[in-house]
């Protein structure tokens, strides 16, 4: 069996076949960024990493199995500059390409919720409708996502009881708000359904600090730093912190010390790019029933 994964990132992909114990030949993986294929070769020496999707040619690979991959987001997500196709997402047209020119037995393809004109673009090239499962149910961070695959996807899950005090562990002093950082938050605060806003005037994600006995906002990919301050969670004794490098790999349910072979702040950029593995693993039990009835 061999896999191909355009946008690898760290391979959570790779993960979710290995928990399920799918054995395959090769895992071909199209990544061009460092740190990702640092953390992907430092768990799967045997990647065979293949450069810039755009570099990739279908008739320089051995017949593929399975085809995975999710384009940048960025100009598809509520967050971004709302350009679509005309930026980074337009990559999905790279994915487009490959899966045309490999004619794979399988493929999954996953981005956020978008606009509906950009939904329906990519869901008559793929040719399949798409799918909506929001990584709440799995782990306790709300992260909805649509998946457009040949694999059968049903019995999607409804319901969650876990938050993220399930999650935590014991964290140094040096993940908590600093005396500086509390005398600016305004104490006068409302709840919300999950997280509250405390800094004064505060109005965006950065803003927003996450009930211990709620759910976490989806992991952002922001750079320099900043992905890591946007995991503050308010716990039972009152005090703040941001969630550890660990606790963030729960929430993707990806191993622990996965990532630890590349800076801190790079850790959460990376697993806020990343796949909920536990998502993952659930449409590819189905690849497994399917499978198995053949």
């Amino acid at each position: 069996m061999n896999i191909l994964s355009l946008f690898d990132g760290i391979s959570c992909g790779q993960i979710a076949l290995n928990k399920l114990n799918i054995s395959y030949n090769n895992y071909f993986a199209s990544e061009i960024d460092s740190s990702a294929i640092k953390v992907t070769q430092y768990n799967f020496p045997n990647t065979k990493q293949i450069g810039d999707v755009i570099k990739v040619k279908g008739n320089n690979l051995p017949e593929i199995d399975l085809l995975m991959g999710g384009s940048p987001c960025q100009s598809f997500s509520n967050a971004g500059k709302g350009e679509g196709f005309n930026g980074k997402s337009g990559l999905f047209w790279e994915y487009v390409r490959i899966l045309k020119e490999i004619k794979p037995k399988y493929f999954l393809f996953e981005n956020v919720k978008m606009k509906k004109e950009w939904k329906e673009i990519i869901t008559k090239a793929l040719e399949v409708e798409p799918v909506e499962i929001n990584g709440k149910y799995f782990t306790p961070q709300n992260r909805p996502r649509l998946f457009w695959s040949n694999i059968l996807i049903e019995n999607i899950p409804t319901q969650y009881d876990h938050c993220l005090k399930n999650i935590l562990d014991t964290a140094d002093e040096s993940y908590y708000l600093t005396e500086k950082q509390l005398s600016i938050l305004d104490l006068n605060f409302k709840w919300s359904e999950n997280d509250i806003i405390r800094h004064k005037a505060g109005k965006h994600q950065q803003d927003n600090f996450y009930r211990y006995d709620g759910i976490m906002a989806c992991l952002s990919a922001s750079h320099h730093g900043a992905a890591r301050h946007l995991t503050k969670i308010y716990l039972p004794d009152g005090r703040i912190r941001r969630l550890t490098e660990n606790e963030v790999e729960k929430l993707q349910a990806v191993p622990i010390d996965y990532t630890n072979c590349v800076s801190s702040s790079k850790r959460y950029e990376l697993l806020g790019n990343g796949w909920n593995v536990d998502v993952i693993i659930f449409i590819l039990k189905n690849l497994l029933k399917e499978n198995k009835n053949e």
